[in-house]
């Protein structure tokens, strides 16, 4: 029989398919490249670019060129501000009501952020960009934060292609918590070290390098996020002595400064006026002469990290530059996550940890340590003070979400191929969540009803295109609700409605007074004519206050706001890896665990039990290590000496050890953490032994409050920054052997 091919069909074809390779996504044609920057805790006057005493001149060239907004705002907090930024959708919408590391389980504060918030980078992937994210994270939960995950709320399961920088609120930038995509990596171990912006400026020249050249036909998108200024205020020496003087004058001084040339400049209207000092804060004529030592040099830290800082944005704009790239790169530079920060309290801080574990460091104690400032021996905050300096001409300051000091922020766009009228100033009133919609209209984007298979809701920002064309234009945000660590605030058509604050920003957020909202003394303005709230006219109207109060609560309401509730609250069941855990057992080494996943010790008497095998010389390196050289804890092996060291922030630590070296084979090693009493920051006793016998015990003042940074836990070596003096990290790793080591949890 023979087949007739006219007749016959090609055998296992079907009549309807049609041959076709997938296709790459295509963004529109002439779809610039965008890198939007945001920095840490920098208030509205610090900068030059805005009237501050900060030399940033990389930026000025920016503004120079492109436009600077002076009515733009953030949350007055790190996470609330990132998730706004990323997802386009009020905060609290999103589930980042908080910092991600004082969640609550109330619906606007969990630290989740659903996976119908969608965010810019989801978005423009879609579009056919590729994306990055460089530097801080601070919108993963913190029990998703182990080596497992899950990943899909890092920023790799957050739209971006690449990630390279830390996870949590901050990071020592001599030796950064580093995450490159989804694993934990180790720093750079360079001697003396490089600062972390450094680093991180290379990674992002590197990564848009690379991308021109594989993909040349396809726009990126760069989310640029740094640590800096956000504590430590670390910077390289020769920007430290920069700045040696430069603050010898005080706030107060520093402060009026700045307003003048903000007026000249024309960054506030001239009829603009400079608020007063809060009453908690000092005169600076009232400090003593160690006082105003101690507190300039912590300023001048501050200042030179943010100078340095900008001298790495002039490196990634060179390379720009250089590329062919820049006139067609829209740049969104937003100078602060939230105003500049009073956490430092009246003196300031040689390290960060003593205020997040209520602990009091005395001015003596500072004063012998001032040529650390700025350096990896510290981890230094300036005083509350020059955290409202910098905020000029506003109240307040970070954490405030009531007032402009704790929420306006400078925001410098460039983009030469888009913008006609360089070098001006608009002063339309805008919110953070319109970063996302302007990014999209300047792509030829648009939100998609779906992403990967879930709906989407809608987003709450509003482009600025219009603005960034013309500047009389009125402005399209009409109203905006704010509210962070219960201060609250309505803005609506030129009129702002807000809480007098209850609590400082120094106290310590485990022992704040408890607020009923409802009973809230509340402040009106009318910023259209009084731009530094200036003058509250609560009493002259209130009609009008009572109209901004019941806007204030309908949207509330509606953006998951309510119930608006103290830090102190609302813990109970938050999930954890570890924390329900009394027992550990490692068998093999590990590295870069984080806390969360880690013996949760603080508040707790534990024990640390291992079998270790030693060679003929008796054996060296680290059995555990939980920290880094701001606090912590260290069991470790020094010359074949069995030594145990605990930091609970300096000058309070305690290292016990045996009275000689282990011989060569294997021992039992135990040592026993005994609280006075099952609290945090109790004191403590401090146990040794050898193979059943105690050979050396100690005494610890007082233990930690809250946690330990750095969030690093190791089995069989250190990582990161060493938690004792004794060792190194390049030769920490335990030379011997550790078939097992067991940590115990006392209740």
């Amino acid at each position: 029989m023979t087949r007739d091919p006219d007749t016959e069909k090609e055998p296992f074809v079907s009549s309807t398919q049609r041959p076709a390779w997938p296709q790459r996504k295509k963004a529109r044609e002439g779809a610039p490249n965008v890198i939007v920057f945001l920095t840490d805790d920098v208030g509205y006057g610090a900068c030059s670019t805005f009237g501050g005493p900060i030399d940033t001149p990389h930026l000025d060239r920016l503004a120079e060129r492109g436009l600077r907004f002076t009515q733009f705002h953030t949350t007055a907090m790190c996470s609330p501000t990132r998730g706004a930024l990323l997802t386009g959708r009020n905060p609290h919408r999103v589930s980042m009501g908080r910092i991600t590391n004082r969640p609550t389980y109330y619906d606007g504060y969990t630290s989740v952020i659903p996976k119908s918030a969608g965010t810019v980078a989801d978005i423009l992937r879609q579009a056919g960009y590729t994306t990055a994210m460089f530097g801080k994270g601070h919108i993963t939960p913190e029990w998703e934060m182990s080596p497992l995950g899950p990943f899909d709320r890092w920023p790799t399961g957050l739209g971006f292609d690449y990630f390279y920088g830390f996870l949590g609120y901050d990071t020592n930038m001599w030796a950064p918590n580093l995450v490159e995509n989804t694993s934990y990596i180790e720093p750079p171990h360079e001697d003396p070290p490089r600062h972390f912006d450094e680093l991180m400026a290379e990674r992002a020249a590197d990564w848009m390098a690379q991308q021109r050249t594989l993909s040349p036909e396809k726009p990126f998108f760069v989310y640029y996020a740094t640590g800096t200024a956000h504590t430590p205020h670390h910077a390289p020496p020769k920007w430290l002595q920069k700045y040696r003087g430069r603050f010898d004058q005080g706030w107060d001084a520093v402060r009026s400064q700045t307003f003048e040339r903000q007026k000249k400049m024309g960054v506030i209207p001239s009829d603009a006026e400079l608020t007063a000092r809060p009453d908690d804060l000092p005169a600076w004529d009232s400090l003593s002469d160690g006082q105003r030592i101690l507190a300039a040099r912590l300023m001048e830290a501050y200042a030179a990290a943010l100078d340095h800082l900008d001298h790495q944005v002039g490196r990634l704009v060179a390379s720009l530059e250089e590329s062919g790239e820049l006139d067609n790169t829209l740049i969104m530079f937003i100078q602060g996550d939230n105003g500049g920060s009073a956490e430092g309290g009246f003196n300031g801080l040689l390290f960060e940890q003593s205020w997040t574990n209520g602990f009091d460091e005395e001015l003596e104690e500072q004063l012998q340590h001032l040529d650390e400032i700025g350096g990896p021996a510290a981890y230094n905050h300036f005083p509350a003070a020059w955290g409202w300096a910098i905020n000029s001409p506003f109240k307040y300051y970070k954490q405030v979400a009531s007032h402009f000091g704790g929420t306006r922020n400078g925001l410098v766009v460039s983009w030469p191929k888009g913008i006609r009228e360089a070098g001006a100033i608009r002063s339309q009133f805008h919110f953070v969540s319109d970063i996302l919609p302007t990014v999209l209209e300047a792509a030829g984007a648009v939100l998609p009803e779906s992403i990967n298979g879930v709906p989407q809701d809608p987003i709450d920002g509003v482009s600025m295109m219009y603005a960034m064309s013309d500047g009389g234009a009125p402005s399209r945000r009409k109203t905006q609700v704010f509210e962070c660590l219960e201060n609250f605030g309505v803005y609506h058509d030129g009129w702002f409605a807000s809480t007098t604050p209850a609590n400082n920003p120094w106290d310590s957020l485990s022992t704040r007074k408890p607020t009923q909202p409802d009973q809230r003394d509340w402040e009106l303005y009318d910023v259209q004519r009084d731009y530094s709230q200036a003058h509250d006219l609560a009493q002259a109207e209130p009609a009008k206050l009572a109209e901004m109060q019941a806007l204030f609560w309908r949207l509330a309401e509606e953006n998951k706001i309510l119930p608006i509730h103290p830090p102190t609250v609302a813990f109970e069941g938050r999930p954890s890896i570890a924390a329900a855990r009394t027992s550990f057992t490692y068998r093999r080494r590990v590295r870069r665990v984080h806390s969360d996943a880690a013996p949760h010790t603080v508040g707790r008497s534990f024990s640390i039990e291992c079998e270790v095998v030693v060679g003929p010389h008796g054996g060296q390196g680290v059995i555990v290590s939980h920290g880094s050289n701001v606090n912590g804890y260290a069991f470790y092996l020094q010359e074949g000496v069995p030594t145990f060291y605990y930091n609970a922030i300096a000058p309070h630590h305690c290292k016990v050890a045996a009275a000689s070296p282990l011989s060569s084979g294997r021992h039992h090693l135990k040592v026993e953490v005994l609280l006075d009493e099952h609290k945090p920051a109790s004191g403590a006793r401090i146990v040794l032994q050898v193979d059943g016998a105690e050979v050396a015990q100690g005494r610890l003042q007082r233990t930690l409050r809250t946690f330990i940074n750095q969030d690093s836990f190791n089995i069989g070596a250190d990582s990161i920054s060493p938690v004792s003096p004794d060792y190194g990290i390049t030769s920490s790793e335990f030379d011997g052997e550790l078939p097992r080591v067991q940590i115990e949890l006392k209740a």
